[in-house]
């Protein structure tokens, strides 16, 4: 079976090394040359992988030996390189989020189809144990009906100085640390509660005084009265991931001061009980190439993407609308 060259589009984005290393690890692909229109940051991130790079995106998407691309630019250049490397036949898989906007996602996932492209959005919690038996939890009824989702993604970037200050450029990344972290907590609550709130309320925070935010609260509001909560930081030690799903009849709880699944209420019975976890489903990256090798249905991949998308535009519009607490009733 032919192997798969791999051609990195941007080392903008920080997952760029860790989807190079995927290429690198799976046996059926192979990592060929780099391009970013930053020249300091294509030298920075081809050192680093120990690859060769090319002068343009044109020349990237012309190579012999390129048959599909990981788009890890900025956010805003989303839609331009997707398209070009559809157009130009190159398989894509992309850091989210998909485009800026859903009007572009949809575009972009069309086109694609059209073209007989296999494009894959990373989002890869979707996948994780935690999510997966909380998810069977769920269908089984074991909770009954779920009334309140919450989810936190976290990490120190800009405590620690190890992220970028290019992800305070908010035309860049079209947003802040929701628009990038967030998207995590934001999917996996649609995954939990549906992927269409009725209200979306944001609150942000510029704790590191950054011209974007570094500290953001999303409540997702559903027309049957359940809520939904994602948190994203880029200034919380040590990074956290939790996620707690409550029921009318039991809840579970996963990483609130502790690494493992809890039940309690319904058949897990009246104190909490640890939870065994299933193995993690294929990754995004795992997906795509089984898609390119084989055409599996990347459906619920694409309609995920362009929910996110709805829902990180929703949040970032509701952010600049939050009332003073002071100040008197309309």
């Amino acid at each position: 079976m032919k192997t798969i060259g791999i051609g990195v589009v941007g080392f903008w984005h920080v997952h760029a090394n860790d989807y190079a290393r995927e290429v690198r690890e799976h046996p059926g692909t192979d990592l060929v040359v780099g391009w970013d229109r930053d020249a300091h940051i294509a030298d920075e991130g081809a050192a680093e992988l120990g690859i060769d790079l090319v002068p343009s995106l044109d020349a990237l998407l012309g190579h012999a030996h390129v048959d599909a691309v990981t788009i890890t630019t900025a956010t805003a250049d989303h839609t331009d390189v997707i398209r070009r490397a559809i157009r130009a036949g190159k398989h894509v898989f992309t850091e989210k989020l998909l485009a800026p906007t859903v009007e572009e996602c949809i575009e972009l996932i069309d086109e694609a189809e059209a073209a007989g492209v296999q494009l894959v959005v990373s989002l890869p919690q979707l996948g994780a144990p935690p999510t997966v038996a909380a998810r069977s939890l769920i269908d089984e009824g074991a909770l009954g009906t779920v009334t309140y989702a919450r989810v936190r993604v976290a990490h120190d970037g800009w405590l620690d100085g190890w992220l970028p200050e290019r992800f305070a450029d908010a035309a860049l990344a079209i947003g802040g640390a929701f628009a990038d972290l967030g998207c995590h907590p934001a999917y996996l609550v649609q995954h939990f509660l549906g992927a269409r709130p009725q209200t979306v309320a944001a609150t942000y925070g510029a704790f590191t005084r950054h011209a974007v935010e570094d500290n953001a609260v999303v409540v997702l509001g559903y027309a049957n009265g359940a809520v939904g909560v994602a948190e994203a930081s880029f200034v919380t030690t040590p990074g956290a991931f939790a996620l707690e799903v409550r029921g009318t009849d039991a809840s579970v709880l996963f990483g609130f001061g502790r690494e493992a699944l809890i039940g309690k209420g319904g058949r897990f019975g009246d104190a909490w009980t640890e939870l065994a976890l299933p193995e993690a489903e294929p990754t995004p990256f795992q997906l795509w190439i089984e898609a390119i090798r084989d055409g599996a249905d990347l459906t619920t991949n694409h309609e995920a993407a362009v929910e996110l998308t709805r829902l990180v535009v929703a949040a970032n519009a509701s952010s600049g609308s939050a009332r003073s607490y002071d100040a008197p009733p309309s």
